[in-house]
């Protein structure tokens, strides 16, 4: 079995390392279900892929059509709508139960699933929206996980950037290009982050942004939400570090001031224990 650790030291090191993404996805879930069986999940995804290859069969384009068939319509893998910042969207075990996620956490399921039934599906990070891209000799199809399992052109892309962000975008090939999986994995714990940070749950945004830490151990972002979630949840004394690191690195940057305050009050705080 994957050591978590050791996997994201590595991914940090080489984004395009290349590992299992479910089993990641389910050692991260672990995090947050401690008790979560990873062996037994992976046992569940060998099954399905095992019926999928029912579905996966014929040339390259009915493969595509009949994963998508079998994962959206069969298993009724659909993207989360009603209720898309529940945190259960981003964990893995959760989407794999309730056969409900976010753009992404769909897209590691085609991942996951293409890999084993012998279609090389990938992730692609569009702004403000995941997608995957399969990928057959010198044909690519695009799939949009979220809305059914949808073919998608490159108009379509575009579309769905500009409905997400607002702003126009224009989708070509090198715009598609696949992401590697030390970012699709960063990419899934930013989710969290937000989440965590708009629910003002700091305890899990503090955990999230360990992990995250381990990913981009020099991102001063991250150091400085870091330090801002201990300060806020009691624990001044490790956030000094932080924030002091992120105001030496961007003196200037426009959150100075309330960083500074925040880091004031930690040290203050700190200076009475004794």
């Amino acid at each position: 079995m994957l050591m978590l650790d050791t996997v994201l030291e590595h991914l940090a090191r080489d984004p395009a390392a290349s590992f299992d993404v479910a089993e990641i996805a389910l050692q991260l879930a672990r995090d947050e279900y401690p008790r979560l069986d990873v062996e037994a999940y992976l046992a569940e995804l060998a099954a399905l892929a095992h019926e999928a290859k029912n579905y996966a069969r014929g040339n390259f384009s009915a493969r595509v059509d009949g994963l998508c068939r079998y994962v959206f319509h069969e298993l009724g893998f659909r993207g989360n709508k009603k209720d898309y910042y529940d945190p259960r969207n981003s964990y893995f075990n959760q989407v794999l139960d309730r056969r409900k996620g976010i753009p992404i956490t769909l897209a590691a399921v085609m991942m996951a699933l293409g890999q084993r039934v012998g279609v090389q599906v990938v992730g692609v990070g569009l702004p403000g929206h995941f997608i995957v891209r399969c990928s057959g000799g010198k044909q690519d199809i695009l799939i949009d996980p979220f809305h059914g399992g949808r073919r998608l052109s490159l108009t379509d892309c575009g579309h769905l950037v500009e409905q997400a962000t607002g702003v126009p975008f224009d989708a070509s090939p090198e715009s598609l290009q696949p992401i590697p999986l030390g970012l699709v994995v960063q990419r899934l714990l930013n989710n969290l982050k937000g989440i965590y940070l708009e629910r003002a749950d700091w305890a899990r945004a503090i955990r999230v942004l360990g992990r995250l830490r381990q990913l981009q151990p020099h991102d001063i972002q991250n150091r400085r939400d870091l330090g801002m979630c201990l300060a806020r949840h009691g624990q001044p004394g490790k956030a000094i570090d932080h924030l002091h690191a992120y105001l030496k690195s961007v003196p200037e940057a426009e959150d100075a001031a309330t960083v500074q305050q925040i880091l004031r009050a930690a040290t203050r705080e700190v200076s009475q224990w004794n």
